[in-house]
């Protein structure tokens, strides 16, 4: 599915709804575009792109151990950061994103696989989607795609 951004950000504006951007595999993809609408400032706070492990804790809160733990590239993590991105702007709503787009992974984190979280002030929702070996660019464009459907859920459902 294909989202349509200028109605994305329509119904952020209709919500009251600002918007933060966290984002490790697809860096920036998302933030870039909401900002290709002409007016998506009032709707666009920030994007955050952690792109490495020291850059997800320093930037969004995302706790060591937790990396540590779990990986980067987990539901846990991706949480911590869509949290961290609310708390570190002036939005309301937050999605993050981080995965293996390729080329590579493992016997257990695939490439393809991207964790993504959705948050508001009052909580956060996770989910893992299986892109699939679909190659590096593809993987990162699905990301993008999948990112701002969540977004669009979440804003027209305020």
């Amino acid at each position: 599915m294909t989202v349509d951004v200028a109605e994305l950000l329509q119904a952020c504006r209709a919500a009251n709804l600002r918007v933060a951007t966290a984002e490790s595999c697809t860096a920036g993809m998302v933030a870039a575009a909401l900002t290709d609408v002409a007016g998506s400032s009032d709707v666009f706070e920030r994007g955050f792109v952690t792109y490495t492990n020291l850059a997800k804790t320093e930037m969004l809160g995302v706790r060591e151990a937790t990396l540590a733990a779990v990986g980067a590239v987990s539901e846990e993590v991706a949480r911590e950061m869509a949290l961290g991105a609310l708390v570190n702007s002036d939005a309301q709503l937050a999605v993050s994103i981080t995965g293996i787009a390729g080329p590579g992974g493992s016997e257990f984190k695939p490439e393809g696989r991207v964790c993504f979280g959705i948050a508001l002030r009052n909580g956060c929702q996770t989910e893992t989607i299986e892109f699939g070996a679909m190659g590096r660019a593809q993987v990162r464009t699905a990301a993008r795609n999948h990112a701002l459907d969540l977004l669009q859920r979440a804003a027209s459902a305020k």
